[in-house]
């Protein structure tokens, strides 16, 4: 599943609307659900579930599925889902965590784990658990906080006054809640939220890695799919687990095919009320440059997995979560050069402005928006690509110029404070650059990827680049590198943290001299980005205000990470010249793991060798249904009518990730864990029979 915020930066396709070649873009219409059906729980749309579904639900209803679905960590949903705290969230939401639980001799990712009873329910240290108990619109509050401001600034720091001002009230009035001031519609309106929170967060039972991933990363985004993506956990207080009367009860059964289902979960983010302007922007200069990146990381952590590490299953999470991140963001470019798409969300443009125009009030208010953002979008083009290939992400930073950086900081610091740094700290920091324990033959990989990143987001500068590479390209360019800067020699490395901080500052290794320049241009460029940033955010904000002022309740906010409740059915879909069936069972699992030779990552442990004679097979493991998710509704429960469990989502087929800027039911499919599926899996494959009775009873 996609998780969209863990990066550092913010044609025809393959979609299923490739079909369209050759239509006229102005005979295009916006679709009824374009901008989504992630409804809040403030306002959910009864009138249209009753019409749609034949259903109407009650108050009650509403309150139980909202107080039993929870936030998971700092980026997937959850759900209690027995009346002593039983959690069911997705493997792949903990999968990087759970190692935390671990005693000598385990390994969680490749064994799997069953705690068996209460007494060997593994604590995970940092991981905690959000459930949304209130709820209050405070919009009126801060748009009459608001009435005072006289600038743009102003706002701003006006708002953030007032929302820590709710803040400190609520939770002065109810201790034990956390709360938080929401912006929905980009901050056209705002909401008050109060979670209760769980930090005792105990593993009960996970699925080993293999069976959990089928296929890894090839299989991530597609369908058919075949994977056991689930992991149970239980929450305590007071070293107990905690007793609810809000969680999910559990269909046995599942759905059937044309069924009503609902998603209750927090989708991350999604960019739906961007402008044409912005979207173009985001194809153009920023998606593409991450697309690239990713695709150079992945490929060296994959060589690294491919080369004798297929049982370092830690590397192997890492390979799936780099691979994960690059399926989003080159679908997301993919679909913004979709002609068919950018033709439907050019007429809800053209409709949703006119509506303002054509209205002197909202004119007056609104109007100037759509060319200031294009304005912004127009003076940050130039520096985008330069923005981009001076930033580094710190987790894959290659150590030469970790190294660099390191030794830049320091003498910075030594320049405005000569006493800061000890010459018994010096010496122990001098230790920390280049382990000894670290893989050389990885981080020449790691500095290709970093190379390639600065020739191709820096190319014009010819002076940097020739400094850098002698106009090399490739691995050529690495090794040029290489052989050109001191710092692998560990005397000159220690002679600059220790000597002048001048040393530095006015060293001609080219790696700092880099990073030198870096700093400067980022500081340069990153002061241009922040102030047009903050220019849209207020006029995000606006047309935030003006969607709601012309469509009301009828369109949902953009996703915040928040609680929403989305509609949908179960429902197949065409592609490639076939038609993909509503479920998948265990036998696929089976077939993938011979068809493709029993190699990584279609292998599966011994289990599967000699499965056990009750196991059966034709159980249904995945599904697929028309509900409208994106990353952060990983985890989320899948419910019918009755508020039962059919379903555990887990990701979206590749035709979904055009869902940041436009929802589409055509292909558009989320992928379920199914419920029986589940209980069969812990049941008969895996033995935890206790675990499965706890399940279905909800309670044990």
């Amino acid at each position: 599943m996609m998780l969209k915020q863990l990066f550092f930066l913010v044609i025809v396709t393959t979609s299923a609307f490739a079909q369209y070649a050759g239509f006229n873009p102005d005979t295009v219409k916006a679709g009824k659900w374009d901008m989504g059906k992630m409804w809040t729980f403030e306002k959910p749309p009864v009138d249209y579930f009753a019409q749609t579904y034949n259903f109407r639900p009650s108050e009650e209803w509403f309150t139980k599925v909202r107080k039993a679905a929870l936030r998971f960590g700092g980026g997937c949903t959850a759900s209690f889902i027995s009346e002593d705290g039983l959690i069911m969230t997705n493997h792949h939401c903990a999968r990087n965590i759970v190692f935390k639980g671990q005693k000598d001799g385990e390994d969680f990712l490749k064994d799997g784990f069953y705690a068996g009873d209460e007494s060997n329910e593994r604590r995970i240290p940092d991981l905690f658990i959000e459930q949304l108990i209130y709820i209050e619109d405070v919009t009126e509050k801060i748009n009459e906080a608001l009435l005072t401001a006289k600038t743009d600034e102003e706002r701003v720091e006006i708002k953030k006054a007032k929302s820590e001002e709710l803040v400190n009230e609520a939770e002065s009035k109810n201790p034990g809640l956390d709360f938080q001031v929401v912006p929905l519609y980009n901050g056209g309106r705002h909401s008050l939220y109060g979670y209760k929170k769980y930090d005792d967060v105990r593993l009960v039972f996970a699925p080993d890695l293999r069976t959990a991933k089928m296929g890894g990363d090839y299989d991530n985004f597609t369908y058919p799919r075949y994977g056991l993506d689930c992991m149970f956990f239980r929450a305590y207080e007071n070293g107990k687990p905690i007793t609810t009367e809000d969680y999910f009860g559990w269909s046995e059964k599942g759905a059937d095919e044309g069924e009503a289902v609902f998603v209750i979960g927090n989708p991350g983010s999604t960019s739906r009320i961007n402008t044409i302007a912005q979207m173009e922007f985001e194809r153009d200069f920023q998606n593409l440059p991450i697309v690239e990146w990713l695709g150079d990381l992945y490929k060296i952590i994959e060589e690294q997995v491919l080369d004798g590490n297929t049982e370092n299953y830690k590397m192997i999470a890492e390979l799936y979560s780099i691979g994960n991140g690059l399926k989003v963001y080159d679908g997301i470019y993919k679909g913004l050069n979709d002609p068919y798409l950018i033709a439907r969300k050019n007429d809800f443009e053209k409709n949703f402005k006119s509506a303002v125009l054509s209205n002197p009030k909202l004119k007056a208010k609104y109007g100037h928006i759509w060319a200031e953002v294009a304005e912004g979008r127009e003076k940050l083009k130039p520096i985008a690509r330069e923005l981009f290939g001076y930033n580094f992400n710190r987790r894959y930073i290659p150590e030469l110029f970790r190294v660099a950086s390191t030794l830049v900081t320091i003498a910075e610091t030594k320049k405005s404070d000569p006493n800061k740094y000890s010459e018994s700290k010096l010496d122990s920091l001098a230790g920390t650059f280049f382990p000894s324990t670290m893989n050389l033959e990885s981080q020449r990989r790691y500095l290709q990827v970093q190379v390639n990143l600065i020739l191709r987001n820096l190319g014009n500068n010819k002076e940097l680049i020739n400094m850098l590479f002698a106009d090399k390209t490739g691995s050529d360019a690495r090794d040029y590198l290489l052989s050109n800067s001191k710092l692998m020699d560990k005397n000159y490395r220690d002679a600059l943290l220790k000597g002048s901080p001048d040393d530095v500052l006015n060293s001609d290794d080219p790696v700092i001299k880099f990073i030198l320049t870096a700093k400067k241009k980022f500081m340069e460029y990153g002061k241009i980005n922040k102030e047009i940033l903050q220019r849209d955010a207020i006029n995000n904000s606006l047309l935030g205000e003006a969607l709601f002022e012309v469509y009301g309740e009828s369109i949902p906010p953009d996703a915040t990470f928040t609680l929403r409740i989305n509609d949908g059915v179960v429902k197949g879909y065409d592609y490639n010249g076939t038609t993909a069936p509503v479920k998948t069972t265990f036998y696929g699992v089976l077939d993938r793991y011979h068809s493709f030779g029993k190699k990584f990552p279609f292998n599966l442990p011994k289990i599967w060798e000699n499965l056990p004679k009750e196991f059966d097979l034709s159980t249904p493991l995945n599904f697929i249904t028309t509900n409208d998710i994106i990353g952060g509704n990983s985890g989320s429960p899948m419910i019918n009518k009755d508020g039962k469990i059919v379903g555990l989502v887990f990701d979206g087929n590749i035709e979904s990730l055009t869902a940041d800027f436009i929802y589409t039911d055509e292909a558009n499919r989320a992928i379920a864990v199914h419920s029986q599926g589940m209980v069969e899996a812990i049941s008969d494959l895996y033995g935890a029979k206790k675990l499965a009775a706890e399940i279905v009873k909800g309670k044990r």
